[in-house]
């Protein structure tokens, strides 16, 4: 008779039995890292004015809303969904900072409708996945039209540049002293809140098994459908204060603000380290990959190459990020048979 003791584990976290420091350093994010590092000082020495306290000051006010999108979105990915649609928000809150502002609201109140309008296609979004039960690619293509095309007939081709000044010389202000803006703060506190939210709480150990099998997720006790509402709420927050943002930042009020950065957060997600298909991923990997990202557009720039081969640089950098995920993937199975198939044989021998 078996019992319960008697009978081997059908899986074991093998990654886990080496020493963490092992776990750290040899992972797809230490790699990320070591090749942004590895940029950084190779066009601080090739490019002229890359190194200089000015660029850093623009590269990082660029990437500043793609940074903070970033950070929802990593944990939606890990639950093996998408949200394509949060350039479209970031475009819609700014049309809406603009318009209250222009009626004559205090900023604050504008600033904070905005967002509160972001979070409502985040409900929204989150409501079709998880209650309607439609497919998160398929819905958030839908709403990135919807959202989008709402902000251009609110403001059809004009474009609103009034802004208070005090509001605009904060979004444009660094750190004192250093060549930092000051949005890398709320950043900063928002990437930690994520970090523990993600790697240190039950919440987060929640979004990995989702992503892993969220049939077995469920049986074992999680609501799927609340914890991927959730992340979708989050992220249409999130992304209505990265629009907010956007518009003191360039002092304008656009519909079509932010046009495609969807999908330089999405390349920028799977370059560090998160799997398309869910159940892996690490925050300073996401960051790392944002930063790079960046980092070799900005030396790209600055050695005179144009936008259009910036963007096929980064659509490959997309590409091999899925595709050597997927081969790394393949080559663990491989790994695994072979070693299976080596102890079977160990044992047929040792019987005989």
């Amino acid at each position: 008779m078996t019992t319960m003791t008697d009978a081997a584990p059908t899986r074991v976290y093998k990654a886990h039995t080496r020493p963490a420091w092992r776990r750290v350093i040899v992972s797809r994010e230490a790699a990320i890292i070591g090749i942004l590092l590895l940029v950084i000082i190779v066009a601080s020495a090739t490019v002229r004015n890359f190194d200089s306290p000015l660029t850093v000051t623009y590269l990082l006010r660029d990437i500043a809303p793609i940074l903070l999108i970033a950070l929802p979105m990593t944990l939606i990915i890990i639950t093996e969904e998408i949200d394509l649609s949060v350039a479209s928000i970031v475009g819609l809150s700014s049309v809406m900072t603009g318009i209250l502002t222009q009626a004559g609201l205090p900023f604050p109140a504008a600033a904070l409708i905005a967002i509160l309008t972001g979070t409502l296609a985040g409900v929204f979004n989150g409501f079709l996945i998880t209650v309607v039960g439609l497919p998160s690619l398929a819905v958030t293509i839908g709403t990135l039209a919807l959202f989008r095309g709402i902000a251009v007939g609110l403001l059809g081709t004009t474009a609103i540049t009034d802004f208070p000044e005090e509001w605009t010389d904060l979004a444009k202000a660094n750190i004192p002293g250093t060549p930092i803006p000051m949005i890398m703060i709320p950043f900063v506190v928002l990437a930690i809140v994520f970090a523990i939210v993600l790697h240190f709480t039950p919440f987060g150990r929640s979004l990995y098994a989702i992503g892993m099998n969220k049939e077995a997720a469920a049986f074992s006790g999680i609501d799927v459908g609340r914890t991927k509402f959730l992340l979708f709420v989050l992220s249409g927050a999130v992304s209505g204060f990265a629009g907010v943002y956007f518009t003191l930042l360039y002092s304008n009020a656009r519909g079509d603000n932010a046009m495609g950065m969807e999908l330089q957060v999405i390349a920028a997600v799977l370059l560090g380290g998160v799997s398309i298909f869910g159940g892996r991923g690490a925050l300073h990997g996401v960051i790392a990959g944002v930063l790079l990202i960046g980092v070799l557009g900005s030396a790209l720039r600055l050695a005179g190459v144009t936008s259009d081969v910036i963007n096929i640089i980064t659509g490959v950098l997309l590409i091999l990020s899925v595709v050597s995920s997927s081969l790394l993937a393949w080559l663990q199975r491989r790994r695994a048979a072979a070693i299976g198939k080596r102890k079977g044989r160990g044992e047929a021998t040792d019987a005989t």
